[in-house]
């Protein structure tokens, strides 16, 4: 399930790479958005030819930093300017890209690293497509160090349309087939398949399968497609028009929807050899997790179980009070009480939000409204656990590394079971002008024992190739049966093992990974709780 984001978006191999057009913006603006109006009351003029930037990186000293201007002035051509959170004016684009700029070097947590970047230069002053101009300029002042491995150190700041990531972050809501796309390689042929179908969608409507493969869309073989990003555009539809998909199990006609994600669609307790083993899918951190997770432990503590296995697998992140008050109701108030869950450390300029930004434990509840005031805050449930089974893949990133990371920190005993985690301890807080809301990397994590180094993932503690012949949650599937043998027998399932090893060797090392966008792989502030 995914919105695709505009323009370039994150530099992450699984992210759609290819430009958007003006009209198709504006069409899909129609359809996600909701949008049935114009785009605002910003009117009149074209771009000023001269415009007022700073020295660019590098060129000399940096400018003010000026990042809350009010009113926001905006390009007339932007799209989005009429969902703007704060007051805006008639602007240009030059006016945009100064905001942009000068809120990277005051924001970003590598802003020493900017590269030195020419604004003015036509690649970001397309005035038909205001919004690639704005995320081409973004990626260009991104940092371009790698991590130890080679892979770039920031894969994962973006930007979104303001309104579309508030209506995914709090209510779940995206325009797709409710379908989790899953796809083994880098290049065709892509192995598509379904990694998981949201409950309510026309994509379960239809009775689409977790394992089903795509054949094709339209017509088109999808192992035809020469990139990801004519992959991706095929995956997720622009429009609500009816597409015939073929699989290798069925024919479906779908058409495009306000589908609402389940952010914890099931929850059990296994009888495992006498034990009780709770069981739970979580993947994504978002607004209305809270209540969902809060059922599940309240059931799973009702039920007294010995041992719990988290499954993670396709949990790209979220919210990181979401996060806290999970690992909370693992592993309980004894080891919790007065620690550190993340410990968030910005750059040089922000020495004071360094000191002010430790997150505890959340213990409570809060059932946020749409302006995060919270409206019930009771204690949490909690299973006391000295440890736990998280299932991973490359496709756990970001707040769901925080919970282990932040488990970890207080001694809990978190195994891993799968795959290496994505590699991101970073996040941001969005901050929106015109309509469009930028997210560059602003911190790092760090647990109560300092640690937040796993740029390059999280290794895992039992090696297991994610199987989509079985259902989730059914004990016979490849990760959950090597979860419960390593809780079992305190090690790792030697055929499991072994089936993995052959898997990476006839797949040349790659693993299955989610075709989604940078949006859905993220570590966010709420402006109350975690942030400066």
């Amino acid at each position: 399930m995914n919105t695709p984001p505009f323009g370039h978006g994150s530099a992450s191999a699984h992210a759609p790479a290819a430009q958007t057009s003006l009209p198709a913006l504006v069409r899909r603006a129609a359809l996600i958005l909701a949008l049935a109006t114009g785009l605002g009351a910003c009117g009149g003029g074209g771009d000023a030819g001269s415009s007022p930037f700073p020295p660019d990186p590098g060129s000399g000293t940096p400018p003010p930093v000026q990042v809350t201007a009010t009113p926001q002035a905006c390009a007339p051509t932007n799209p989005y300017r009429g969902d703007a959170t704060a007051p805006t004016t008639v602007g240009s684009l030059a006016h945009e890209k100064a905001w942009l700029y000068s809120y990277m070097n005051q924001a970003y947590l590598w802003y020493g690293e900017m590269p030195a970047v020419s604004a003015d230069a036509s690649t970001y002053s397309n005035l038909a497509d205001v919004p690639g101009s704005l995320s081409k300029y973004f990626q260009a002042l991104t940092t371009p160090a790698l991590t130890a491995s080679g892979k770039r150190r920031d894969q994962f700041s973006f930007t979104y349309p303001t309104k579309a990531w508030n209506d995914l972050s709090q209510s779940g809501q995206s325009f797709d087939y409710g379908i989790g796309w899953s796809t083994v390689p880098s290049a065709a042929p892509w192995g598509v398949k379904v990694a998981y179908v949201e409950a309510g969608s026309p994509a379960a409507a239809a009775g689409l399968q977790r394992g089903d493969a795509l054949v094709s869309v339209d017509g088109v073989q999808v192992d035809s497609l020469t990139s990801r990003s004519a992959l991706y555009a095929r995956l997720y539809p622009s429009d609500m028009n009816s597409h015939q998909l073929v699989f290798n199990t069925r024919s479906a006609v779908l058409a495009g929807a306000t589908v609402t994600q389940h952010p914890v669609p099931l929850f059990k307790v296994l009888d495992v050899g006498g034990k009780k083993v709770g069981y739970i899918v979580f993947n994504a951190h978002m607004g209305t997790a809270e209540a969902d997770l809060i059922t599940a432990f309240t059931q799973l503590q009702a039920a007294a179980v010995d041992e719990l296995v988290l499954d993670m697998r396709y949990n790209g992140g979220g919210y990181l009070y979401v996060a806290s008050q999970l690992a909370y109701m693992i592993a309980g108030n004894a080891r919790t009480n007065g620690k550190v869950f993340d410990q968030l450390q910005y750059n040089n300029k922000r020495a004071a939000d360094t000191a002010k930004s430790a997150t505890p434990f959340f213990s409570t509840s809060f059932y946020f409204d749409a302006n995060f005031n919270p409206t019930r805050t009771v204690p949490l449930p909690t299973l006391n656990m000295g440890r736990v089974a998280v299932l991973t893949s490359a496709d756990t990133c970001s707040a769901s590394e925080a919970v282990i990371n932040g488990l970890r920190g207080v001694d809990v005993d978190v195994r891993l079971i799968g795959g290496t985690t994505c590699g991101k301890p970073y996040g941001f807080a969005a901050e929106d002008n015109c309509g469009i809301s930028y997210f560059p990397i602003e911190f790092q994590g760090v647990n109560a024992k300092g640690y937040g180094d796993y740029a390059d993932g999280m290794s895992a503690t039992c090696k297991a190739t994610d199987d989509y012949s079985h259902a989730l949650g059914d004990v016979a599937e490849n990760q959950l049966s090597a979860a419960l043998y390593n809780l079992t027998n305190g090690s790792c399932n030697p055929a499991i093992s072994s089936a993995h090893a052959r898997a990476m060797s006839v797949h040349g090392g790659q693993v299955a990974r989610l075709l989604r966008g940078p949006e859905r792989e993220s570590l966010i502030l709420t402006p109350r709780l975690n942030g400066p």
